[in-house]
């Protein structure tokens, strides 16, 4: 007797036409208003502001948000589409746009009550507002339990008092999702969030970092000094901050996955490009197998890297958890990448080392995706207690 077996679906290998409108929208704009200053942007340590307001215009900085809260109300797929085609152009770009959208604009849609999501999603979507996160302390990095910012009940209010760094975004931002303790060091019930405005008073930026890539992206400290808030800009109930934090950490692995697809994407594409018209011996020098070979395994590791990011958009829009599958993919897309940007200034030459071209920015900007949103060594934690349960 026949047995009928149920398969579950397929990971379907083709764009839909969201995904290529969305991908040619951003080749287009990029085209215009990223490439003529991407050096410049990078050289200047600029952060666009102006850019992600325009960017706000297309959709792109509320792809996940709903339309009835001024959302695109599109999906994991086409935000990964997003991000790599945003990426390919600029890492620094994609990687802004990927923050706003994943962490600050993600955490208020899925834990705020529908009185703050109407307050802030419509101008994060929009563009209007930047969004920033933060968890990262100066002393606590991938250590976040042991969080020494802390908020502290004073009638309806929370006082804070602490600092974060390496926050995208900590200038600019218009309004921050804040983590602190409200509880015992240690108990990963005893951290709550906040939506705190730019301008409430205690609340400044601090340094921000001069840094090796992704430098059009604004990194900078958030500081609190007898920060009053009240508590209807807590998210969620008291104690629930951290354990939100990870599963947004979840989907926020996923952009990082995609922003490394990305900067692997445009590194290739570039040597490819180069192999062609570069000429030695009188050939060109994608002819010789060193060259050939070093193309094809980096067209392979991004085909693998894409389908690992995409089947985790798969499973986050499903609904189903993606703990594993979001550090599996951020974990190989970024090593990915940074393997990628090397080879690309190595196909390169010397001219891959010259601010001339395009390799040596990928190459600085890849470096990033190993260590933001977990470092590659978090991600496989993660993984090893996911597959030992």
């Amino acid at each position: 007797m026949e047995m009928l077996v149920e398969r579950p679906s397929a990971l379907s290998f083709d764009s839909s036409e969201n995904q290529k409108m969305i991908a040619q929208m951003v080749r287009d704009f990029g085209s215009r208003e990223i490439k003529p200053f991407i050096m410049e942007w990078d050289e200047k340590q600029i952060f666009p502001v102006e850019l992600f307001n325009e960017m706000g215009s297309l959709g792109l900085m509320g792809v996940l948000v709903p339309e009835e809260y001024g959302g695109a109300g599109f999906g994991y797929e086409e935000y990964i589409t997003a991000i790599i085609e945003l990426s390919k152009i600029d890492g620094s770009i994609g990687l802004s746009m990927a923050a706003h959208n994943s962490l600050c604009t993600n955490h208020i849609l899925h834990f705020g009550n529908e009185e703050q999501k109407r307050k802030y999603l419509p101008k994060l979507a929009s563009g209007q507002w930047i969004g920033a996160w933060g968890l990262t302390e100066p002393n606590t990095g991938s250590d976040a339990g042991n969080m020494r910012t802390v908020a502290v009940k004073d009638g309806d209010y929370f006082i804070l008092n602490g600092a974060k760094n390496f926050i995208t975004h900590g200038k600019s931002g218009n309004v921050a999702v804040v983590i602190a303790r409200t509880g015992a060091v240690g108990d990963s019930h005893g951290m709550s969030a906040f939506i705190i405005e730019k301008g409430t008073p205690g609340f400044t930026s601090g340094k921000k970092e001069n840094k090796l890539g992704m430098r059009a992206s604004e990194t900078a400290e958030l500081i609190f000094t007898d920060c009053k808030i009240h508590k209807s800009q807590m998210l969620g109930k008291e104690g629930e901050g951290f354990i939100q934090s990870l599963k947004i950490l979840d989907g926020g692995r996923i952009s990082i996955a995609a922003l490394s697809v990305g900067i692997a994407e445009g590194a290739y594409e570039a040597a490819l490009q180069y192999s062609k018209e570069r000429h030695q011996f009188n050939q060109a020098i994608s002819k010789f197998q060193g060259i050939a070979f070093k193309l094809a395994d980096m067209a392979t590791k991004i085909e693998a890297a894409k389908l690992l990011t995409y089947r985790a958009g798969e499973l986050k829009n499903a609904g189903k958890e993606v703990n594993k599958e979001s550090a599996m993919a951020k974990l190989y897309a970024s090593e990915t990448a940074v393997d990628i940007a090397n080879e690309a200034v190595q196909i390169f030459g010397g001219y891959g080392y010259t601010k001339d071209f395009p390799a040596e920015k990928y190459y600085r900007d890849a470096k990033l995706c190993t260590i933001g949103e977990g470092t590659s060594e978090i991600q496989k934690l993660v993984i090893s207690r996911a597959i030992l349960k």
